[in-house]
């Protein structure tokens, strides 16, 4: 029954021989998950997987003289820290710890036990990926590359100055309409996620190449447009909304041009206007408004990014590092 439950065993007893047969209270218990999954509609594929999972953990408890019954807390944590010793990823160890809480929950429904031990077992925390972010010379050199030659390529500069000088969204940049830039007061409204508005200053470089789009001649948004009643901001050489495919299309024909390397979407350009202010000494609490994140401990990203560029910057710098 072992077998056909969990057909992919790759846990290995002690001196790395192959594990013994498992006895029936824990195949009984492997049975108890089965019957619950597919009750539940579970898929084959999740039945699969958590069988596998159980499966070797019953293995491991097998070696330590464990039955299903025997297994504590503390045993599940030396599980855990042995799933650590073979460099499995937290993600990983969380999905096999899910599949122990999962047969132990039938277990303790089924009066076979008195508590889940899973249940007093934390999470392994997942390692979250840092932002990608541009150099500020690297953003330099794309924005700096776009030309002026058609109404494309100042529909572009304009699009990307925006996008990184106010640290938009690709969805709040094609949502943008003509009356959403202010331009006696520097600033743009955005309509942000949950449908809240904030206003964001707009830079320099990103007004003048606003003004070069909205009218300049014979290149901008006027030449692109097929209907004088349109109001997006931004337009495509059909007249229409943007979309954010379209955004991002026309970063990577502008990336590859620069030649900058790595993907670039326009959150990157999004993460660097935001490392670029820590960097600057911008206040957390300024960036998460101009940002329009809902909770600090968001914007707080931004810091992880800002301690690895110092201990890198520490590393190739310092005599003793």
């Amino acid at each position: 029954m072992c077998g056909e439950l969990c057909p992919v065993m790759s846990y290995e007893g002690p001196n790395d021989t192959a594990a013994e047969p498992l006895g029936k209270p824990w195949l009984d218990a492997l049975a108890q998950l089965e019957r619950d999954l597919r009750r539940k509609g579970a898929s084959e594929r999740t039945r699969r997987a958590y069988a596998r999972d159980a499966c070797q953990f019953a293995q491991w408890a097998s070696t330590h003289g464990l039955q299903p019954p025997d297994a504590g807390p503390r045993d599940i944590r030396r599980y855990v820290a042995h799933l650590s010793e073979r460099s499995l990823s937290p993600a990983t160890s969380a999905r096999k710890l899910a599949a122990l809480r999962a047969m132990f929950r039938v277990l303790r429904e089924h009066g076979l036990i008195e508590q889940s031990p899973a249940d007093l077992i934390s999470t392994p925390r997942r390692a979250s990926p840092l932002p990608s972010v541009l150099k500020t010379g690297e953003l330099a050199g794309l924005l700096d590359s776009i030309p002026a030659a058609n109404s494309l390529q100042v529909r572009d500069r304009a699009l990307f100055e925006l996008a990184y000088g106010c640290g938009l969204r690709a969805e709040e940049l094609v949502s943008l309409n003509v009356d959403s830039v202010d331009h006696d007061g520097e600033q743009v409204r955005v309509e942000g996620k949950g449908g809240k508005t904030r206003f964001v200053p707009i830079g320099e470089m990103a007004q003048e190449a606003l003004r070069m789009y909205m009218d300049g001649a014979p290149y901008g948004r006027k030449a692109l447009l097929s209907d004088a009643d349109e109001q997006a901001l931004f337009v495509s050489r059909t007249g229409r909304r943007l979309s954010t495919s379209d955004v991002r299309r026309r970063l990577r024909i502008w990336t590859s041009r620069a030649g900058v390397g790595g993907h670039v979407s326009p959150h990157t350009l999004r993460h660097s206007f935001a490392t670029h202010l820590l960097d600057g000494g911008s206040d957390l609490r300024v960036i998460q408004e101009l940002l329009g994140h809902a909770s600090i401990s968001t914007t707080r990203l931004y810091t992880r990014v800002e301690s690895a560029r110092l201990r890198s910057a520490y590393a190739r710098s310092h005599p003793r590092a």
